[in-house]
């Protein structure tokens, strides 16, 4: 039995202290990449949102140049393939709400951001603007 003993305590193994410096290594890499990974997101958001805008800008001034006039609300007059002008696609994709935000805008709601459209000069906009926000 004594011998047993006495194998055990030559064999090597880890201490405790070599065992803590291993956890706290890990739990450095582990945040490194937390913080690394932690600004995709937004990125994405941000991407998303000039995206929105320049597509609704486009389908603006393409409704402009057919029709020689800015569109009085994006749905449904920019967007009904009905119509047979379709300038821009609104479809399931193209996620949040869309309609008349006061009468005189309307607003695209995306994730964190919102693009809204100005028919009419007034309220520091000129006919025709789309401003975002939240990007």
């Amino acid at each position: 039995m004594h011998r047993m003993i006495e194998r055990a305590r030559e064999e090597g193994g880890f201490t405790l202290i070599e065992l803590m410096i291993v956890i706290v290594i890990l739990g450095i890499l582990a945040g490194i990449v937390l913080f690394a990974v932690g600004g995709i997101t937004d990125r994405g958001t941000v991407a998303a949102c000039k995206t929105d805008l320049s597509t609704i800008q486009t389908g603006v001034e393409a409704y402009y140049a057919k029709t020689g006039g800015y569109p009085a609300h994006l749905v449904p007059n920019v967007t009904d393939p009905a119509g047979g002008n379709q300038f821009l696609k609104w479809d399931a994709g193209f996620t949040g709400s869309t309609g008349p935000a006061t009468g005189t805008s309307d607003v695209h709601t995306g994730t964190g951001y919102s693009v809204t459209y100005y028919p009419t000069t007034g309220g520091g906009h000129t006919a025709g603007d789309v401003v975002a926000t939240g990007c």
